[in-house]
């Protein structure tokens, strides 16, 4: 049974830096690509960044490009998102994200989402 868990969210200060983990179980990570997603209060979710299963190629969202980085370890069956110079505006609930099709049907997988807040 596919698993993400997120951890590393917390209250940072304008500016500041944060690093957010997802650990996968249940599939072999090392065979999928990764998508880190967010949403605000009040607001739909939207997509931050993507890592290919490789970590050769990443894709960003424009607000965040430059000062976030997404990697991973499959070693570790880990994803990561580096965030930097944060703004208030960062201030959302991230979710880590696989997916996999089989017979032409999509299926999605998330975590529960590990919550970031910028504020002073």
């Amino acid at each position: 049974q596919v698993a993400l868990l997120e951890s590393g969210g917390g209250l940072v200060q304008p500016g500041g830096s944060l690093m957010l983990s997802c650990s996968g179980s249940g599939f072999t990570f090392s065979k999928y690509d990764m998508r880190w997603y967010r949403q605000a209060p009040g607001k739909e979710r939207e997509l931050v960044g993507y890592i290919n299963k490789s970590a050769n190629l990443t894709h960003y969202t424009d607000s965040v490009k430059g000062r976030f980085t997404i990697s991973r370890d499959n070693a570790k069956n880990t994803l990561y998102l580096q965030m930097n110079s944060l703004k208030p505006e960062d201030t959302a609930t991230y979710f880590c994200n696989t997916w996999r099709t089989s017979a032409g049907l999509t299926s999605e997988f998330w975590g529960q989402g590990t919550q970031v807040i910028v504020s002073s």
